[in-house]
């Protein structure tokens, strides 16, 4: 089977609690190989377009819980999915959204195997108490390199390359203020403003050469930094932060540093905090899946456990929300969590 080897690298990453993982790998995540010339990357290994929207439609068939929306279409015409578990409107609702950037796939990869997670008796009752919506690969068209611009300088192989920007090279997640990619209009039009939701975490990628107090970090958090969001916003986002903070970096293998980011309210981080007060997080995971800089690409050897890094945040996040414990949750580390550095490299 084509996902064979990927399904191989989590085989231990279903294992979810509120305390940290039995055994710590040998090795953080953090200092898994990057890319250098001499890691395969090979794109095959990941869902395409067509087979995550297969994988989808199987869930929706098994699991009662579980409806599938198409919120709009890419600019190549490829349908775009809202993943929703909504079993009372009143409950507090989180949104995961996956994928802004087409390279940046092992969120959404995660992000699956979380949506088949919900459907087994481990996440009994938790779906009671809190409504949960998933747009996976919103940039369906650069995670499957079908755009307008050259690729060949990007590094990957397997089929396909996959790019940063949309179809039309424009990055999404500097379109959320004047919304003018299909796919950012669908966002907006279909999920934020039909949906009453209360958190939201933006899962990215960022550079494979990041650091946090001397050791390279296995992802970043940030809350909304913009002067606009309502403090009361920041409060909560910064409450979402700590929960992932103490499930990821508690596990022995994850090492979150505090990400470097502006205010700019083009980008859903803080644009979406300020226009429809919805607390929000962003995540941004070690590494990419392709990308024409070597120093942004992580070998696959870290895959498993950036797939799993994205579970434990996903599950992390909705039981705290669902348990309400999110409400009292500690927010002093972000005083003393050091913005993460780049780690220079010949």
């Amino acid at each position: 089977m084509k996902k064979s080897i990927l399904t191989l690298s989590i085989a231990g990453a279903l294992v979810f609690s509120a305390s940290p993982l039995a055994s710590p790998a040998a090795q953080a995540v953090g200092n898994g190989p990057g890319y250098g010339g001499n890691e395969t990357i090979n794109t095959s290994i990941l869902h395409t377009y067509e087979e995550m929207v297969s994988y989808l439609k199987t869930q929706e068939a098994k699991q009662k819980d579980l409806e599938l929306e198409v919120i709009g279409q890419s600019v190549k015409g490829r349908d775009l999915y809202l993943a929703k578990y909504i079993k009372n409107p009143d409950n507090p609702t989180i949104l995961f959204l996956t994928q802004q950037h087409g390279n940046e796939q092992l969120t959404t990869e995660g992000a699956l195997e979380f949506i088949k997670h919900l459907g087994t008796g481990k996440m009994k009752g938790v779906t009671d108490n809190v409504n949960i919506l998933i747009v996976p690969m919103l940039n369906a068209d650069g995670a499957m390199g079908d755009v307008n611009f050259s690729l060949d300088d990007y590094i990957a192989s397997g089929g396909r390359n996959l790019t940063r920007y949309n179809a039309n090279e424009i990055d999404l997640n500097r379109d959320h203020i004047d919304k003018i990619q299909p796919e950012t209009q669908a966002l907006h039009s279909n999920v934020m403003q039909k949906y009453d939701i209360d958190y939201m975490i933006d899962l990215h990628h960022q550079g494979a050469n990041s650091e946090r107090d001397g050791e390279l970090v296995s992802g970043s958090i940030l809350y909304p930094t913009t002067p606009n969001a309502d403090p009361e916003v920041v409060q909560k986002s910064k409450q979402l932060g700590a929960v992932v903070f103490d499930a990821v970096d508690s596990t022995g293998w994850g090492h979150l540093g505090k990400y470097v980011g502006g205010s700019a309210e083009t980008i859903s981080r803080n644009g979406i905090a300020v226009e429809y007060g919805i607390s929000t997080l962003l995540f941004e995971m070690r590494g990419m899946s392709d990308h024409y800089r070597e120093d942004y690409v992580l070998g696959q050897k870290s895959n498993g456990y950036l797939i799993k890094q994205t579970i434990v945040t996903l599950d992390s996040t909705v039981r705290a929300i669902a348990d309400g414990s999110i409400e009292t949750k500690d927010v002093s580390f972000w005083d003393t969590l050091s913005e993460q550095t780049t780690r220079m490299t010949e």
